[in-house]
């Protein structure tokens, strides 16, 4: 039987090291952990600037709840970091060539922008419910003077991109109180 030479992101995620450990670098050292892990002992960011960062978070945030504590900001930087046919990111499988951070870049400063334009604050700033209302509009179609990368698919991979960090482990099924039943089972736990 002859395999893909590009697995499916499905595949991927089922063989296990997608979304659990993942290699940090650690004071010169590679160490694996988990993207919130790396979030909470504070490793530096290989791909995203701090404003990008803080951008990315508070959208992970506002699209899902507890996105923010899983690490979609390591989550997301670690996998702009590896080679474009490497990375589990949803954005390689919608027909936007690489290099996917220019996409997110993109993407990130035109929400920051679009946020400045109709609240007078950036996007990390703003209060719960001006935040709810950007993004609100960024799902629904793009913001009138909007300078980026198409608004709905910044929304639908960003949003990808947090369900898989917050769900795609072993943990996040179980805090579903799903059974985990992968159709390749990994090799360790993840």
């Amino acid at each position: 039987m002859n395999r893909p030479i590009h697995p499916s992101r499905r595949g991927m995620l089922a063989g296990g090291a997608a979304l659990g450990l993942l290699p940090f670098l650690v004071n010169g050292c590679t160490q694996e952990m988990t993207p919130g892990d790396a979030r909470h002992r504070g490793v530096p960011l290989r791909t995203l600037g701090a404003n990008e960062a803080a951008i990315l978070a508070r959208l992970g945030e506002v699209l899902l709840p507890g996105a923010d504590e899983a690490g979609i900001v390591h989550f997301v930087d670690h996998h702009l970091s590896v080679p474009p046919e490497q990375t589990l990111l949803m954005i390689r499988y919608m027909d936007v060539p690489p290099p996917f951070g220019d996409f997110y870049r993109a993407g990130l400063a035109a929400l920051d922008r679009y946020s400045r334009t109709a609240h007078t604050l950036g996007f990390p700033d703003l209060a719960a419910e001006s935040a709810q209302q950007v993004v609100g509009a960024l799902g629904r179609q793009q913001p009138e003077g909007w300078r980026g990368p198409p608004s709905q698919l910044l929304y639908f991979v960003t949003r990808s991109d947090a369900v898989d960090v917050v769900y795609g482990t072993q943990e996040g099924f179980a805090r579903l109180g799903l059974p985990y039943m992968p159709h390749i089972e990994p090799e360790q736990a993840w």
